[in-house]
């Protein structure tokens, strides 16, 4: 078999098989259809499907990656795009997507200069390289080659990207997997392994963890692995959690409770043939010295001198036997996992499993419907469409700013919104983050290390912390920023700014950003674990209270550019609470699943081949106002576009307001508070504007000298001329009131 050029090494680097299903896919689509272009729908199911034959027939197969799903059997096609992503990525060189026309196959300029015995040689020599991909991941799991292994490949593995590599999902999940089977290990202990989060950590770790006393490593006593950053050796110690003792009694007093307790632990356990000194080296950093702290007793492993299967199956079971022994000698230790679940089962309902729901397309309408009726039970008023734009803005990006007069309502909305959805401060699923005016740079938010060295976490890092937790994962998690102008925005608010531009599909299926804190800002791999490489989660959703005055600061085009902001300045005293017996069961409160609120598009090549007709009619409105913004270096760019677009791609999915109605929102939200100052070319924007909002035959001209004959009707007790885009018009006449009052305007000031 001869294959040409850029066909014979395609398969070279082999971490997962998807790269040879999804070649045998196309290939097997192409001799139904007889065809190079073919749908990518087709070869998406036919993708699933090879995979699901092998999982039914008991076959090696490759687990579904992440946590889309245990069993290919569970995996939807709408997974299986972001599964085969990146193995189109990696082919590109041979295979052509086209997402306009959502068709995948070989690249024409190749697929010409083939004939058809090189597509039967490409797919037995793709059968070959699958079937040797399985028999080299077939073989009898040991501790001892498992060791090997990492210590061996792990440096070069951190030199490669960090997704989806193979080394990363032996260390989570392979050998945890083996080592759960072991006859001593029952199903108390939790076995958890991990890389690092998002980025290669220095020292990877298996922890072995009863569940009596601790499910995770920053506190209680458990074993582990841990993996010098040479990868020279590997540690088998039983060894406590060091992030909370220290986060508790700070570092020093931390560090010598640890001491103490181990010293404690020695005396009390039998240990034997475990070292019990502080001769661990991990690292040339000040891991060492934590771990030296906190560990009890451990064995060494070189790599040179790795021990034979028998010896660490062992000693794995000799540490274990101690642990147990310290399990059952504390207090609550002598339960059985029954009765732990029994008494789990009995916790208030707070602390229950919640359902969420999950809120298709044709019910959207009616759940804004139902959190609207549930926010007026609470005696809280506002103006028509409120709640459909907030969610809407929402649903575009997760960073909302509600801005108007004190006491008009802002934060409390916030909370009732959430509160609506199944999110409040009891559950955790609300936080309210007062804004402090001496905030001066992002340490103030996210956090920041001690002159110790210890990581003290921000208000925002310890939300994003609890809302990454798997079983959080599906809530949405709220965070108000209350009074968030009191300091300069741009300053402390930057980084997290930043950090939403970088959104992006990952392998699961969910949305991701960069890291917030890589992981060589912490000392202990405790703190490594909860905060390194922390990004924000898809489920966080950020909303900003503003008050326009002379004690808050004003937003940079930067902030406006990055999020929709809802004004809050038109109060009805008048407005009196609703009576509860007024409302049936449709104002109750729900506890909605996060899809609900969570973006579908992140670029709006997404949504065009579905959307196109809209999108196109929205891109002309926006062309001709930027035409017209241009004159005052008031112009927008794509990021502006695109979210104007999708505001009004979801606002149709939904149907919860017209067209016109939607991009009366857009403007207000996204082109108005860009518009300020002095100079006649400002006048004659907001003249060319109101035209536009109208929808009539304005004079612009005739309105340069005096606009007050225009904006007088708008007046108290006065009926408003009818107008396209009425909430706009409104706005527009304030601007120009205040610039021929005051010889100035503001989005913020009128």
């Amino acid at each position: 078999m001869t294959l040409p050029k850029e066909l014979a090494t395609i398969f070279q680097n082999k971490q997962k098989s998807y790269k040879m299903v999804l070649v045998i896919a196309i290939l097997n689509e192409m001799n139904i259809v007889g065809d190079r272009e073919l749908s990518l729908q087709n070869v998406k199911e036919r993708f699933l499907a090879l995979l699901q034959e092998r999982e039914n027939e008991g076959e090696q197969v490759d687990q579904p990656p992440g946590k889309l799903a245990s069993k290919w059997a569970d995996v939807t096609l709408g997974q299986v795009q972001s599964i085969i992503d990146t193995p189109i990525q990696v082919l590109s060189s041979i295979i052509d997507r086209n997402l306009e026309r959502q068709t995948i196959g070989f690249r024409k300029d190749l697929y010409d200069q083939w004939d058809q015995d090189v597509l039967i040689d490409l797919y037995d020599y793709t059968q070959q390289e699958l079937a040797d991909y399985y028999n080299e991941h077939s073989e009898k799991f040991s501790l001892h080659n498992a060791f090997n292994k990492v210590m061996t490949t792990y440096l070069d593995a951190k030199k490669e990207s960090f997704k989806e590599h193979e080394i990363g999902t032996f260390v989570r999940q392979t050998i945890p997997n083996e080592i759960r089977k072991l006859s001593f290990i029952h199903d108390g202990f939790k076995v958890k392994g991990s890389v690092g989060n998002g980025k290669w950590a220095d020292i990877p770790w298996i922890a072995v963890m009863d569940k009596r006393v601790t499910n995770t490593t920053q506190q209680g006593e458990y074993i582990v692995y841990l993996f010098a950053e040479s990868m020279k050796s590997v540690y088998l110690t039983l060894a406590q959690g060091v992030t909370i003792p220290q986060k508790e009694k700070g570092k020093r007093e931390g560090s010598q409770y640890l001491r103490e307790k181990a010293s404690e632990l020695r005396l009390i356990l039998p240990l034997e043939g475990m070292k019990k000194d502080e001769e661990i080296y991990l690292t040339g950093s000040g891991l060492g010295e934590v771990y030296q702290d906190s560990t009890i007793a451990y064995y060494r492993y070189d790599l040179d001198q790795l021990p034979d299967e028998s010896i660490l199956i062992e000693d794995l079971r000799n540490v274990i036997e101690n642990y147990k022994i310290y399990v059952e000698s504390i207090e609550g230790g002598n339960k059985t996992y029954n009765q732990i679940e029994e008494e789990a089962a009995t916790n208030s309902p707070l602390e229950q499993p919640q359902v969420l729901m999950k809120i298709t397309d044709p019910d959207v309408k009616t759940t804004i419907l139902q959190i609207r009726n549930y926010i007026v039970k609470q005696g809280f008023y506002f103006p028509d469409y409120l709640i459909e734009n907030l969610y809407l803005s929402l649903k575009t990006k997760p960073f909302v700013i509600l801005a108007g007069i004190s006491g008009s309502g802002k934060t409390r909305l916030v909370r009732l919104f959430a509160e609506a959805v199944g999110a409040t401060s009891d559950n955790g699923q609300f936080s309210l983050i007062p804004v402090r005016p001496d905030w001066s740079d992002p340490s103030d938010l996210i956090g920041y290390r001690d002159i110790a060295g210890s990581f003290k976490p921000g208000p925002l890092s310890d939300v994003i912390v609890e809302a990454t937790k798997p079983e959080n994962l599906e809530k949405p998690y709220f965070i108000c920023l209350d009074e968030m102008n009191l300091a300069r925005v741009e300053h402390y608010f930057s980084d997290v700014m930043s950090l939403l531009e970088t959104q992006e599909w990952s392998v699961e299926g969910q949305i991701t950003t960069d890291a917030i804190l890589p992981t060589s800002r912490f000392d202990s791999i405790e703190d490594q674990e909860l905060y390194g490489d922390l990004r924000i989660p898809e489920n966080i959703y950020i909303i900003g209270t503003v008050n326009m005055d002379e004690t808050t600061y004003p937003f940079s085009k930067k902030i406006l550019d990055r999020a929709n902001t809802l004004e809050f300045n038109y109060i009805n005293l008048l407005q009196l609470p609703i009576l509860n017996e007024q409302f049936n069961s449709s104002a109750e409160q729900l506890t909605a699943h996060q899809l609900f609120i969570r973006s579908d598009y992140l670029k709006l090549v997404d949504a065009f081949s579905e959307y196109s007709e809209l999108v196109t009619r929205t891109t002309e409105k926006l062309s001709k106002i930027n035409d017209i913004l241009e004159d005052i270096h008031a112009h927008v760019g794509f990021r502006i576009r695109d979210a104007v677009c999708f505001y009004l791609i979801y606002n149709e999915r939904f149907k919860l307001m017209t067209e016109e109605e939607a991009f009366d929102f857009q403007l207000m939200q996204k082109i108005l508070p860009r518009i300020q100052g002095s100079h006649s070319s400002v006048k004659r924007v907001l003249l060319q504007l109101m035209k536009g909002a109208l929808g009539n035959n304005l004079s612009v001209n005739e309105l340069m000298e005096d606009a007050s004959s225009l904006y007088t009707q708008w007046n108290r007790g006065k009926t408003p001329p009818p107008a396209k885009h009425p909430q706009s018009a409104r706005k527009l006449a304030y601007m120009l009131r205040r610039l021929e009052d005051d010889g100035f305007t503001s989005y913020w000031l009128s």
